[in-house]
């Protein structure tokens, strides 16, 4: 499977924002996703992730209430929906996939990777 990341940008400390993660080549529904950020400087983190079946979600403690993870199946597209922003969300976010039914927040976990798509949040 191949993942294309997109929606990042320039935002306001504050504001929403939405990314997307759009697969092509296979069956995205067979996929568990996981959307993982990294700040120069610092250690890819898991942010989210949702299992194939959309039903089971894990959240990093700092995003947790902010942000959303969900998936359409037709549209072979996941998204992860980022709301009152931080500055410190700042960075460089990636999606990955995992053929597997569980989550898990390890990077090493996931086969695929997206290209990573770029969130400024400006305080």
């Amino acid at each position: 499977v191949q993942l294309q990341a997109s929606g990042g940008g320039l935002v306001q400390a504050g504001d929403s924002l939405r990314l997307s993660c759009t697969a092509s080549g296979d069956t995205f529904s067979s996929y568990t996703v996981g959307w993982f950020r990294q700040a120069p400087g610092k250690e890819r983190e898991f942010v989210v992730g949702i299992s194939w079946s959309g039903g089971w979600t894990s959240y990093l403690d700092s995003a947790e209430g902010r942000f959303t993870i969900s998936r359409d199946a037709a549209k072979n597209t996941a998204y992860l929906q980022m709301s009152s922003v931080k500055a410190e969300d700042t960075a460089e976010y990636y999606c990955a996939a995992r053929r597997s039914s569980a989550v898990v927040t390890a990077a090493h976990g996931y086969d695929y990777w997206g290209q990573g798509t770029q969130v400024t949040v400006s305080s």
